[in-house]
């Protein structure tokens, strides 16, 4: 699990009084704060908690909300930090992976040395692996995902998210494969059949590891030797979905003909 999963890292509403207790206590005078015109003002830590509540309970939205706010409102607070982080959380939960993916380039590119910075790149990893899409689309957000879980890999070799960053670099890669088989299969039935070689050869070539890899030197022989098939799509590709990353740990692929199902 993610270090900075939201159920592990804040106390739940039962440890909620005792938190805000020791809140209290740490954070001098907080609650007697005034804005301009006299009126009493929330303490930051308080609508973090307030912030953390909404945001264990899945209302990401009101959560994102207060992170905002705080954000906004005590941008040097105790819990200035944390309101730029789950704020990027909130929005990834959102499922609004671009905004998601920018908040957290921001928080790291302003707290560069933080502990959570090898979560925040694995999040920045998932923001692109969760728009993945099928075969036949453009693969862009595979090929991003896979740059950055492999910066992340390289920049923290013994994260706790090391395993599933590969075992994600994996299935990427064999959706990109797919793709490539895609596009050559495409080729061999427009008849452009020096295009289905490049394409084969470059396929064979940079994801040796592939699932796809048996069909893709089937249909090459068959090219080359004159005789291109003329099986359908479905033959030759059993899925056009991003394969379960949880058949890829260890790097292995799993068997042509698995059962593939949208990215998690």
């Amino acid at each position: 699990m993610p270090l900075f999963h939201h159920r592990t890292l804040w106390p739940t509403t039962r440890s909620a009084f005792l938190f805000i207790l020791l809140l209290l206590i740490l954070s001098l005078g907080a609650c007697g704060t005034k804005n301009s015109s006299g009126d009493a003002e929330v303490a930051p830590e308080l609508l973090a908690m307030e912030g953390m509540d909404e945001f264990n309970q899945g209302n990401y939205r009101q959560a994102l909300e207060i992170f905002q706010d705080l954000k906004e409102r005590y941008p040097f607070s105790s819990v200035g930090v944390l309101a730029e982080l789950k704020a990027a959380d909130s929005t990834y939960y959102l499922r609004r992976y671009d905004e998601a993916h920018a908040l957290y380039q921001e928080f790291e590119s302003n707290h560069p040395t933080n502990e959570a910075i090898p979560y925040v790149l694995y999040q920045m990893g998932m923001s692109h692996y969760q728009r993945i899409d099928t075969i036949d689309r453009d693969p862009a957000h595979a090929r991003n995902a896979i740059a950055a879980f492999t910066r992340l890999n390289r920049a923290f070799p013994d994260s706790p998210y090391t395993e599933e960053a590969e075992a994600r670099i994996s299935a990427a890669r064999d959706f990109m494969a797919r793709h490539e088989m895609f596009v050559a299969n495409f080729y061999v039935r427009t008849k452009e059949y020096d295009q289905a070689q490049k394409r084969l050869n470059y396929l064979l070539e940079t994801y040796p590891e592939s699932s796809v890899i048996p069909k893709a030197e089937e249909l090459l022989a068959a090219i080359e030797a004159g005789e291109p098939p003329t099986r359908s799509l479905r033959d030759w590709l059993p899925g056009f979905a991003l394969g379960d990353w949880r058949d890829f740990f260890g790097g292995i692929s799993p068997t042509p003909g698995a059962t593939t199902e949208p990215a998690q």
